[in-house]
């Protein structure tokens, strides 16, 4: 007999299939406004200071000056290229974690050929070969995971992990093998000569920097979008199953696209030692290889979309900073702002995946 005394659940979370990208546009303009509302609570009655000023003092942060918008937008060119550079591996569900060993053997390439033939080649040419080379560098330190997880189907997570820290070693060691102080910094490579450093562009310094990067975006876009590569990658993606019975040589599209996803990599190491930093040191990266998969999570793996990501998470870093030092708050209260907002933009994404409903009350007013 049917047991009609068994009551439905009263939550249900389905998964939304269709739901479009207006909608889901909707659904993160939500969030980021819910997000302001919280932090504005946050800031009066914890801080006890004007959430309005607060945000106009964000805005100063990033914006508040011509060198200020530049330096934003040349930190946002730098986590965009990071970011994309994930998307080519991220598509295949390879979860690259090792994109900050690859940043800083790209930049230890650069820094070395600066150090060695600086002063030697012409700008342009040497910039050109510090581009390859470093893209050869972050290609090859991806290649032993890449190997790896399309022969032997190795855990690839723990494996560009650990690649992380062998590349700290390296870079630790080169360092201390140029430092003729012992003061385990090499400095500014050729402060003096400029030797090996990115040039001026219509009177701007960070011009190359965002040219670079935007013609790498949309490489990956179109590679992604309207290849056979690209199309390779998203069904081994989605299955890899499937892709074996479409005819699609797995392994070798796990190789390639980890090899690209690392050579991107090694040219943002580039672009951070040539173009910004000018030195190379365990802390180059910064941390910005994991802010970049946040990034690629949140854009699922469209670069187009990671401008906009990429470029708000630089902004909420710079305002961060900004409120600290105008309101005398410590770094912790500053960044609790920026983890609300976060929060609310990565919770939005369950809302647009996942739709809830209660249960409904039947004819007896029973729930």
């Amino acid at each position: 007999m049917e047991n009609n005394n068994i009551k439905e659940p009263l939550i249900r979370i389905k998964k939304n299939d269709d739901v479009t990208p207006v909608q889901k546009a909707i659904v993160i303009a939500l969030a980021i406004i819910a997000s302001l509302i919280v932090s504005a609570l946050f800031i009066y009655f914890v801080t006890k200071l004007d959430p309005i000023s607060v945000y106009i003092s964000m805005f100063k942060g990033a914006f508040g000056t011509a060198r200020r918008t530049w330096i934003t937008i040349r930190d946002s060119a730098l986590l965009l290229l990071i970011s994309v550079s994930l998307a080519p591996a991220f598509r295949m569900r390879f979860w690259n974690c090792g994109a900050e060993g690859q940043i800083l053997i790209g930049g230890l390439s650069t820094a070395a050929i600066m150090i060695y033939f600086g002063d030697k080649v012409p700008t342009f040419l040497l910039i050109a070969i510090m581009f390859v080379v470093s893209a050869i560098c972050g290609a090859l330190w991806s290649f032993l995971p890449a190997v790896f997880k399309a022969k032997y189907n190795t855990n690839e997570t723990l494996f560009t992990l650990m690649m992380n820290y062998v590349a700290i070693q390296i870079v630790e060691f080169f360092v201390d093998f140029w430092d003729k102080k012992q003061s385990h910094s090499v400095g500014i490579i050729n402060m003096n000569t400029e030797g090996g450093w990115f040039p001026k562009i219509f009177n701007q310094q960070y011009t190359l920097n965002v040219l670079i990067v935007l013609a790498i975006t949309v490489f990956v876009y179109i590679y992604m979008r309207y290849t056979k590569h690209g199309y390779e990658a998203a069904v081994v993606g989605e299955s890899v199953a499937t892709a074996k019975y479409a005819g699609i040589n797995v392994p070798r599209v796990i190789r390639n696209n980890v090899l690209i996803s690392g050579a991107i990599a090694g040219i943002a190491g580039f672009v951070e030692v040539s173009g910004i930093s000018h030195t190379i040191s365990k802390v180059t990266a910064g941390g910005r290889g994991f802010t970049g998969i946040i990034v690629c999570w949140l854009a699922k793996f469209n670069p187009i979309a990671m401008v906009f990501i990429s470029s708000f998470i630089v902004f909420l870093s710079k305002g961060a900073s900004q409120i600290a030092s105008d309101f005398g708050l410590n770094e912790y209260a500053s960044n609790i702002i920026t983890g609300i907002i976060l929060f609310f933009i990565l919770s939005s994404e369950f809302f647009n995946n996942y739709s809830i409903s209660f249960r409904k009350k039947n004819k007896g007013g029973n729930r």
